[in-house]
């Protein structure tokens, strides 16, 4: 609750929950000024504690509770100057709870009713709300008997003149308030009756009286409101008319009735209403009270106590003297609780504690309560019978003034009196003390009210027969009110008369002491409520008010004494008690207190956090709630784990009896399923059968009916159809006779004409066969290819047309020879015919004879004749059918042209679409891919500020943490024997980032690393989250490393095997293995380079045009063979010349008697040996013949792999073309697509191509790398074999043998010793190492004249040559005690400018090193081949390379942190104060004073300064040898400081705003950005990082008057925020009289433009701001091997290997 803002619902939390933890009553005492709050703060209390808690019943008692709100403030609350909703009366709520703390009832108690509220209102008050909400509601049918009216109808609403609240609705809050009675259980006939006497009350205030004489007055008669009065109350009129104006004297012996006077009737009529309401007022409490009693046993309770707060007023009276005699009594209770019980508490318990002074009310609440004070001069004064108001001010003059420093006496004043309360001095008027002290009203109209008809009034005056005067009401003042036992005591007379005689202050000191007697036996928890201001005005504070309120309440008293006191307390049992679930067994001892002690030590680690006293523990703020946390957590686990196993329990049982259920269940329903599925069988089996027989019989009863009906049908239609039959063909037999003749006839009839008509038709038909050739060889002359190309889907339905024109041109062409041939024998018959007829003519006379052979003849041509007039009609026919096939074949053929012109305008239009669309989604991808690109960018630039600020305060908590392990260092005097304390960033670095191994061996030697327990120092809680989720996943990448490690060494393990079953090889095998290797590997990275350019060409080139021979993939394809072929032919030039001079040394040592190294050629070898005289031609011709066959051998395999590589760039460029061809169909299919569904097809297209692209040349990528990695190990591994067989060799051959040897024809030049680049050192060397190289170096002596980044070099050297020995403990030490080493340095020398530029060029380097010899691809591309011979071989420092990487982003950090430093006293003054323009800035502003003036003009510091710097800086840096990219981020960061100091100041300046100092900063800007252009730096962002200064000069500068002016500085300030601009143009001051200030207008019409900017809010720039920083990849040229180590550093002992 200490950590957030102050909120009643914390303080309603806390007292419940120290409710329920202490098992003790709670208070929460509410006070305050009228107006600050206090009513809806315990309102709200009240509603926490009904939300939280809950009912014990069902009657939803909350509810209750809360329902009781409206009714008090409805009846108790009333608007006044300084509050809406002031409350005129105090109230003391007890909220009871039963044992599981829940809500059972409530009792309510209140104080000091104002009751001249009800007849009185100052100006621009009002009467209480329920008058108002009567009157708002008089409309409404149920309150119609009541006659009211307006407010301003009525004496007692009217008098302030402010019958309405803003934003209060009376007619809601009447409905508000008598829903609330009904929940409480006040029925409507109550309601009703409260109601009318609240009525009655108005009405009575409406009596006017008219005076008769001085003494007595009259009402007149049928006084209409005190006619609704009567009639309200149920009471006699003329009897209450009479007592209206009269009153009883009684004396001793008789009793007088006596008419009052006007005046006194009046003030008789406001004491009855007064009376009436005061009465109604308590018997609404004490229903609330009957409705929220409970008859469960209250187990306990919190009080809310809402009372008024201290009042001082012009003129104050007996109201406010007992308000702030309460307010003395509260803030006594207040500094008894907070000051005095807790002091004493804390000395009776022996705690350390200083006392602190506090103001003790004491004697002012002497001076008003005790003997002779002023309640009991002021009782005593009402007893006398002639007491007045002056006697009792004499009285008190005579017995404090001048005895009590806190009683005083006006100066101008005899009847008033001043008291200093503990808030601020009091004057009080004694004037109507005394009156409002007796509280007196006639009793003869309280029994006119008795004797009423309306039976809820007597009800109100049950009470007045015990004390009428005393406990009623007052005539003008409060109500004391206190609960009223049931049953009424019983006593004698007097005593009786002596309790009519107890007074208004008596009464109200016994509430006030009881009030503190509750309040004392509880936990009180304060609520102060503070008013802002007097005047009711929102958003509006007022100090001085607030500090008087505060100083008044005692909170600032409150405030030293809580910072430094225990607030919460347990006793030892009380503690060990509650606190037991957070001890172990061991923990528990027979001494409570000690066991107390020991187990806080272990919670709560701050032992300032709580103290031990003689029987009870106390603690700060906010610690018990911390143990209670621990206790809920513990007893959370605990219920979860017992939860867990009752409800497996539970469930297991359920579901075993489920189960069991469900198997019983499903045994009956499948037997009763099977029964009925078998009689199912039964029944319909049998219904099968009976069908069966019933559909045959009925089927053959319905045959045999239809075959009888089909016999007799038969046999008549057979014979009728016999008889036609019969009859047909006697007709034809007929016919034909008569045909036989008739045809005849006609034949020889046609023969005549067939001559001429066959002559016609040839004609006809030869003009056809012409027309026919003339259109075929038209249609051949058109191109038909490239309607085939255009229209591929019509040239088979083309070639079905056309087979189908020739087939019918065929059969044209049988039928024209068949009537040729018809035509010929037709005109050979008719030669015979003729011939015939001419010899029947010659011999026609001899003919005669045979007349009959003529007729036969003559029969015969007519059957010629018609066969003729047969074939002209077929004839006919057949060129009809020409003809319509001519016309079909011509319509064919101009469809087709209409349809191929059709395909090409839609072919032109889609292919334009396309482009369009292939346009459009270039630029949108282009667009997108921009826009992604800066999205990234910017994301990545704002996760690398993230993670730089991580790392910035995790080495602030590191050095944090070497700070207090150096302080406990050093307040232990005496340390331990023997023990060795290891550096503190040393440890840290190895827990956060060296392997997971050695953690484990950490685990296993815990005592090298731990230190005593009593050295600990508490780590932050983040801090120690983060390293344990670090170890975390330290110890996983421990295991996956391990897992690694252990395949790759059963890889090697398996290898070696392998290698030792080899047999041994000869020696010029092995150099051509190796050689062969070194030509694999070159071969492979060339095949590299050539598939990343053929990728790059298919990357830009995705069309489908992409295989053509002119494409740029076909190009590159053809250079790549053609390169290839010419680098085989010259690898073969190179190989033969190497082979011969390889072989030939190797023949010469090896011994001539080796066995081993012996192949094939062993019996040419012995053949030649025997001629001694040739033994050198003999070597040198076996040397070149198996060189020869080597190199026969190597040039196969080359051809092959050649051939092979041919093959698969073959294969690849048929897929490429299969894809074109693929890509065609898809083009086509889209076509047939809408524009949308065609969009979306071709990108999906597109994507699923270039993912499989992507997968292809991964999956090859990766087999090379397997490839090359090993090769790289097979090479290695024969690199060192060889190297061993030839030192074996060596040393086999005696010095005589190498003197005999002759001189060999190839003369090999010979080198100096080759150095691998590794430097060797021992274990034991390593921290004289890192001492020489690293601690003790100084970059301004010896690292002057050193190779940049040496030491860097030297380092990772070593680092080689630990990874060369695969001995991981010693590359892991080396880095380490590095990494710590520049972590000491930079922390001991950490504010030199040179010693931190010197270390991040070093740690840059060596962390480049890391990458350029890693051995992975993307870090080798700019090596050497020997170069690439350097990398490391066994480990994989990847991890390492994080770490040195963070490491020099911390020493980036802290090198801006320098240059800020240095820089920063020089900008203000060179940038802004200095003149580098002579006589521009000499001119001040008017009224302002120069600020350069007390500066000494040998201490300023100028331009020239800055650039003198900024020259100094560079210099260093370039002569560390940093790498340009990180120059070019630092020099970006120096100008932003240098803008940002510089804006800041401007903007804070007023003397800095004017037109001469713009162009000062623009010609300083100026020179800065020549600085940049002359070291080449304008392309580091360092210009633009000055822009928010440059717009700030131009704005100085241009002309701010109209709107165009305006317009063009929103334009150009776009770096600039809407705040600095505006406090720039605030600022501008002229320094003439041509200049003027800017206008306000102008001003508000920028903000106005500028509204819609979105930018910060922020007026000054952040000049701590620090940009992330990036370590590009920047390869050395350097080769290792050509390094020396100057003696200088020290390093003798390390050598070269």
């Amino acid at each position: 609750m200490g950590d957030m803002d102050p909120h009643i619902f914390a303080v309603a939390e806390e007292a419940y929950k120290q409710m329920a933890r202490d098992e003790r009553n709670q208070s929460i005492i509410v006070s305050g000024e009228s107006g600050a709050g206090k009513t809806v703060s315990a309102k709200y209390a009240m509603r926490y504690f009904a939300t939280v808690s809950g009912s014990a019943s069902e009657a939803n008692v909350e509810e209750k509770v809360l329902a009781s709100n409206p009714i008090m403030e409805s009846i108790g609350n009333a608007k006044t100057t300084r509050n809406d909703n002031s409350s005129r009366f105090g109230k003391y709520i007890e909220i009871g709870f039963d044992k599981r703390y829940r809500i059972i009832g409530a009792n309510m108690r209140t104080y000091l009713l104002e009751k001249s509220r009800v007849v009185f209102q100052a100006e621009e008050e009002r009467n209480y709300h329920i008058f108002y909400q009567l009157c708002a509601s008089a409309k409404l049918p149920e309150f119609k008997m009541l006659r009211l009216g307006n407010a301003d109808d009525f004496n007692y609403t009217q008098q302030g003149g402010s019958p309405v609240i803003e934003g209060v609705d009376d007619a809601k809050e009447m409905a508000h308030t008598r829903q609330a009675c009904t929940l409480l259980g006040i029925s409507e006939s109550h309601q009703m009756g409260i109601f009318r006497i609240l009525a009655g009350i108005l009405h009575l205030g409406n009596v006017g009286f008219t005076s008769r004489d001085a003494d007595s007055c009259t009402i007149p008669p049928k006084h209409e409101p005190l006619c609704i009065f009567c009639d309200l109350m149920g009471v006699d009129y003329e009897e209450m008319c009479h007592w209206l104006c009269h009153r009883k004297l009684a004396t001793a012996t008789e009793t007088y009735i006596k008419p009052i006077s006007k005046l006194q009737a009046t003030n008789a009529r406001d004491a009855l209403a007064k009376h009436i309401y005061a009465k109604l007022f308590n018997w609404i409490v004490d229903n609330v009270n009957q409705a929220l009693h409970s008859a469960v046993k209250q187990h306990s309770f919190i009080g809310v106590l809402d009372i008024y707060g201290f009042e001082t007023f012009e003129i104050n009276s007996f109201e406010q003297f007992c308000i702030n005699y309460a307010n003395e009594k509260l803030q006594q209770q207040f500094n008894m609780h907070v000051f005095k019980l807790e002091q004493e508490e804390y000395m009776k318990e022996q705690i350390p504690w200083t006392l602190i002074d506090f103001y003790d009310n004491q004697p002012c609440i002497n001076l008003i309560e005790s003997k002779l004070g002023i309640l009991d001069l002021l009782d005593e004064e009402c007893k006398m019978p002639k007491g007045t108001d002056d006697t009792w001010a004499q009285k008190l003059y005579n017995t404090h003034l001048n005895k009590c420093t806190l009683f005083e006496k006006p100066r101008l004043s005899n009847k008033a009196f001043i008291i200093q309360h503990f808030a601020d001095k009091v004057e009080y008027q004694c004037e109507g003390f005394l009156e409002k002290n007796k509280d007196t009203v006639f009793e003869e109209q309280i029994k006119v009210l008795k004797s009423s008809k309306f039976k809820m009034l007597p009800e109100l005056f049950q009470d007045d027969e015990k004390a009428i005067s005393p406990t009623s009401a007052t005539s003008s003042g409060r109500t004391p009110l206190t609960r009223i036992p049931a049953k009424p005591t019983k006593g004698r007379p007097g005593q009786m008369a002596k309790e009519h005689k107890k007074t208004v202050g008596h009464q109200f000191r016994n509430s006030l002491h009881l009030l503190m007697e509750t309040l004392n036996a509880t936990t009180p928890h304060y609520v102060r409520c503070i008013k802002p201001n007097d005047f009711k005005f929102p958003f509006t504070f007022d100090e001085k008010r607030a500090v008087q309120q505060l100083r008044a309440c005692g909170v600032l008293e409150t405030i030293r004494i809580s910072a430094a006191g225990f607030p919460s307390r347990w006793t030892y049992q009380e503690f060990f008690s509650r606190y037991r679930v957070l001890m172990k067994q061991k923990d528990v001892l027979s001494d409570r207190k000690q066991t107390c002690k020991n187990v806080l030590e272990k919670l709560i680690l701050d032992k300032d956090k709580y103290q031990f006293g003689k029987t009870k523990i106390f603690f700060r703020a906010g610690q018990v709630a911390y143990l209670e946390k621990l206790r809920a957590d513990k007893l959370r686990a605990a219920c979860i784990r017992i939860q867990k196993t009752i409800r497996g329990w539970l469930l297991r049982k359920k579901y075993l009896r489920m189960r069991k259920a469900a198997i019983t269940v499903q045994r009956y329903v499948r037997g009763y399923q099977a029964r009925c599925y078998a009689k199912f069988l039964r029944r319909t089996k049998a219904a099968t059968i009976i069908q069966k027989y019933w559909r045959m019989f009925v089927v053959c009863r319905r045959y045999k009916i239809r075959r009888a009906a089909t016999i007799v049908l038969q046999s008549y239609l057979r014979g009728f159809l016999a008889r036609n039959r019969y009859r047909k063909i006697l007709r034809e037999h007929k016919a034909v006779i008569i045909q036989k003749r008739v045809r005849g006839w006609l034949a020889r009839t046609h023969y005549k004409r067939s001559m001429h008509a066959i002559i016609y038709l040839q004609c006809c038909f030869r003009r056809m066969m012409a027309k026919r050739e003339l259109k075929k060889l038209k249609i051949e002359a058109r191109s038909v290819e490239r309607y085939k190309k255009l229209h591929i889907g019509m040239e088979n339905k083309i070639m079905q047309l056309q087979r189908k024109v020739d087939e019918q041109n065929k059969d044209y062409k049988c039928l024209v020879e068949k009537l040729t041939n018809l035509e010929g024998i037709y005109n050979s018959e008719t030669e015979k015919l003729r011939s015939d007829l001419e010899r029947l003519q010659l011999s026609e006379e001899e003919a005669k004879v045979a007349t009959g052979r003529v007729l036969s003849l003559q029969e015969e041509i007519a059957k010629l004749r018609k066969d003729l007039e047969q074939t002209r009609s077929e004839k006919k026919c057949i060129e009809e059918r020409a003809d319509q096939y001519k016309q079909e074949t011509e319509q064919l053929v101009s469809n087709l042209k209409e349809e191929n012109t059709l395909l090409k305008q839609e072919k032109e239009a889609l292919n334009h679409r396309i482009v369009e669309q292939a346009k459009e989604m270039t630029e949108t991808m282009e667009k997108k891919l921009v826009e992604e690109t800066k999205q990234l960018e910017l994301d990545l630039n704002d996760e690398r500020l993230r993670y730089q600020n991580l790392l910035n305060e995790f080495s602030r908590l590191e050095e944090r943490y070497d700070d207090l392990k150096e302080e406990m260092t050093l307040m232990v005097h005496v340390p331990k024997p023997g023990h060795r304390r290891t550096d503190s960033t040393h440890s840290s670095n190895e827990s956060e980032y060296t392997f997971s191994s050695e953690i484990a061996e950490m685990e296993d030697i815990p005592s090298r690393t731990e230190e005593p327990s009593e050295k600990k120092v508490p780590l932050d809680m983040s801090l120690f989250l983060k390293l344990q989720k670090r170890v975390t996943e330290l110890e996983q990448e421990k295991q996956v490393m391990q897992d690694e490690l252990d395949r790759k060494e059963e890889q090697v393990l398996r290898s070696k095997a392998k290698e030792e079953e080899r047999p041994q090889i000869r020696g010029a095998e092995l150099e051509y293995e190796s050689l062969k290797r070194q030509e694999l590997e070159s071969e492979n990275k060339k095949l590299k380079n050539e598939l990343n350019e053929l990728r790059k060409a298919l990357s830009e080139k995705s069309a489908p045009e992409v295989t053509a021979p002119g494409a740029p993939a076909y190009r590159v394809l053809m250079e790549q063979l053609t390169s290839v072929s010419e680098e085989l032919d010259v690898r073969k030039e190179e190989v033969l010349i190497l082979r011969s001079q390889l072989v030939s040394q190797k023949e010469a040592i090896h011994p001539k008697d080796d066995k081993n190294t012996m192949t094939d050629s062993t019996i040419l070898l012995e053949d030649v040996q025997k001629m001694k005289d040739k033994g050198e031609i003999a070597q040198a011709y076996i040397g070149l013949k198996e060189t020869n066959r080597l190199l026969e051998s190597q040039l196969q395999s080359q051809k092959r792999s050649h051939e092979n590589e041919a093959e698969a760039l073959r294969g690849e460029i048929q897929s490429l073309k299969e894809e074109n061809n693929r890509q065609q169909q898809l083009l086509a299919q889209n076509l047939q697509l809408p524009p949308e569904a065609r969009i979306e097809a071709s990108l999906q297209h597109e994507i699923t191509r270039l993912t499989n692209e992507n997968l292809d040349l991964m999956e090859q990528l990766e087999k090379q790398d397997k490839t090359v990695r090993k090769l790289k190990k097979q090479l290695k591994v024969f690199a060192k074999k060889i190297g061993e067989l030839e030192v074996g060799q060596m040393e086999n051959i005696s010095p005589g043998q190498i003197i005999d040897e002759p001189i060999r024809p190839v003369n090999i030049p010979r080198k100096e010793k080759d150095f691998q680049g590794m430097l060797e050192y021992k274990k034991e060397d390593e921290q004289k190492l890192v001492k020489n190289l690293i601690l003790e170096l100084k970059p301004r002596g010896v690292a002057v004249n050193l190779i940049p980044g040496l030491p860097a070099y030297i380092l990772f050297m070593c680092v080689r040559h630990a990874d060369y020995l695969n001995d991981d403990q010693k590359v892991r030490s080396l880095l380490t005690s590095t990494i710590n080493s520049i972590k000491k340095v930079l922390k001991k020398r950490g504010d030199d400018f040179e010693t931190v530029s010197f270390w991040l060029s070093n740690t840059c380097r060596f962390l480049h090193c890391l990458k350029q010899y890693s051995g992975e691809e993307g870090f080798m591309k700019h090596n050497t081949s020997r170069q690439n011979e350097h990398c490391l071989t066994n480990f994989d420092l990847a991890e390492y390379r994080q770490v040195l990487s963070d490491l020099a982003i911390q020493i980036y950090q802290q090198l801006v942190r320098v240059l800020e430093n240095i820089l920063q006293p020089m900008i203000v003054s060179g940038m802004l104060e200095h003149e580098t323009i002579q006589g521009v800035s000499g001119v001040k502003p008017t009224g302002l004073r120069k600020r350069t003036s007390s500066i000494a003009d040998e201490g300023t510091y100028t331009l020239d300064s800055i650039l003198r710097q900024l020259n100094s800086f560079h210099s260093v840096m370039c002569q560390h040898g940093m790498d340009p990219e990180l120059i070019k981020q630092v020099v970006k960061q120096m100008f932003y400081i240098v803008g940002a100091i510089t804006l800041n100041n401007l903007l804070l300046r007023k003397d800095m705003c004017s037109w001469s100092k713009g162009m000062q900063i623009r010609y300083n800007v100026s020179q800065l950005e020549e600085w940049l252009r002359d070291k080449n730096l304008m392309n580091s962002g360092a210009k633009e990082t000055l822009e928010p200064l440059i717009q700030a000069a131009q704005l100085l500068q241009v002309k701010k008057k109209t709107d165009d002016d305006a317009e063009a500085i929103c334009s150009m300030c776009n770096a600039l925020t809407t705040a600095q601009i505006v406090k720039v143009l605030n600022l501008y001051t002229p320094v003439n009289e041509f200049e003027e200030r800017v206008s306000v207008s102008f001003i508000r019409t920028i903000q106005m433009r500028l509204r819609d900017r979105k930018d910060s809010p922020q007026l000054l720039m952040d000049a701590k701001h620090i940009f992330p920083v990036t370590f590009p990849f920047n390869p050395s040229s350097l080769a290792l091997e050509t390094i020396q180590i100057p003696a200088s550093l020290g390093l003798g002992f390390i050598s070269r290997v």
